[in-house]
Order: structure tokens, then C-alpha cells, then sequence
């Protein structure tokens, strides 16, 4: 048994691999500090994806406990917290499959998307965070998977359900809104909304 008691004894601060070890071996207080490290960046990620700051904590919770009864399926491989972000965009597009119809979005053609924008790198992350909050579901999910999680069109489409032309459609079009958005928040040296 590899608890986390000993662990700390023995070695002083628990490594990420002893961390995920213990956690496997369901030593609770192993649970609660995993937990406690990755909950801020990933209820970052749950709440750019969610309005509510209600949704996104239920959709947090479901994602850890994927997180932590699916740890055995975690081989090494790769970043952890990268396993564990993967684990919650699934789980927040699971919760916006169930609410939202994606393939209720309209798909738009022969549109010139915007050029990215010189202002962005003046925006706090808290004004994007707003901006975004300000999106319908389809374009601010679109936007997040391409831009934020560097997701292709054909993976959004295979994830969304949806066709890729609409993938493409939805970000033209979160992309103009953001830029009306960042016009409005009188930003009004920029060429076009961020990404």
C-alpha cells in the first residue's frame, strides 16, 4: 500500500506520480489534494464554457469523479493535467449536448472572417472571460474548442455532432460578435475579434 501518510513521512512534498498512486489506492486525503491542486485551472476551463457559475461547479464535480474512478486509464503518458483538462471539456460538452441543439446553428457562407486583433493583448483576462460570457452557447463552445483548446473543425464536428461548414460558421460568427463586443468595450483600434 502506497498511502499518502507515508509517502509524506518518509519523503517530505508528494510528487504528482506518488499523488496519482495513492489516489488509485483511494486514499481519500491523496483524492483531496488532487482535488485541491487541479480544481482552480479546471474550473477556469468549466466556466469558459458555462455561464453559470452553478453549472460550471456541477460540471466540475462530475469531472472529477471521472477524474478519479477512471485514473487507472491515466498510462504516463503525456501531461496529467492535460488528461485531466480532456476529461473536463468532455464533460462540459456533455452537459451542453443535453441543453443545447447544435445543430440548430445556422451555417453562413462566402464570409470574410475577421483579422485578428491588436487590442487583445491589452484586455484582462477577467474582460475576455465577460466577452465570452456574452456569446451564445454554439459560438462561445466553437470558439473555446478551436481557439482555447486548438481542437481541428472536423474534431469539433465529430464531438458536436455537427457538420464541419458549421463549425466554421459558428467561430466566423463568434469571432464577428466578439469583435462588435470588444468595439462596444471601446477598443476601436482593432481589425477583428481575438483568435
Amino acid at each position: 500500500m502506497y498511502t499518502l501518510n507515508v509517502i509524506h513521512r518518509k519523503q517530505g512534498p508528494v510528487t504528482e506520480q506518488q499523488l496519482i498512486q495513492a489516489c488509485r489506492e483511494e486514499d481519500r486525503r491523496a483524492q483531496k489534494i488532487l482535488y485541491d491542486r487541479y480544481t482552480p485551472v479546471m474550473f477556469g476551463v468549466c466556466k469558459r464554457y458555462l455561464k453559470t457559475r452553478e453549472d460550471a461547479e456541477d460540471v466540475l464535480v462530475e469531472a472529477f469523479f471521472k477524474v478519479l474512478t477512471n485514473l487507472h486509464q491515466f498510462k504516463g503518458e503525456g501531461s496529467f493535467e492535460g488528461w485531466i483538462r480532456r476529461i473536463v471539456v468532455n464533460e462540459a460538452l456533455m452537459y451542453l449536448r443535453r441543453r443545447h441543439n447544435f445543430n440548430m446553428t445556422v451555417e453562413i457562407s462566402n464570409y470574410d472572417a475577421p483579422a485578428p486583433a491588436k487590442a487583445v493583448g491589452r484586455l484582462a483576462e477577467q474582460d475576455i472571460m465577460g466577452m465570452l460570457d456574452q456569446l451564445p452557447t454554439g459560438y462561445r463552445t466553437i470558439f473555446n474548442l478551436y481557439v482555447l483548446e486548438g481542437y481541428k473543425h472536423r474534431e469539433i464536428a465529430d464531438m458536436l455532432g455537427i457538420s464541419i461548414n458549421t463549425s466554421k460558421s459558428q467561430l466566423i460568427l463568434a469571432r464577428k460578435r466578439l469583435q462588435e463586443l470588444l468595439e462596444q468595450a471601446g477598443y476601436s483600434d482593432i481589425e477583428g475579434a481575438a483568435g
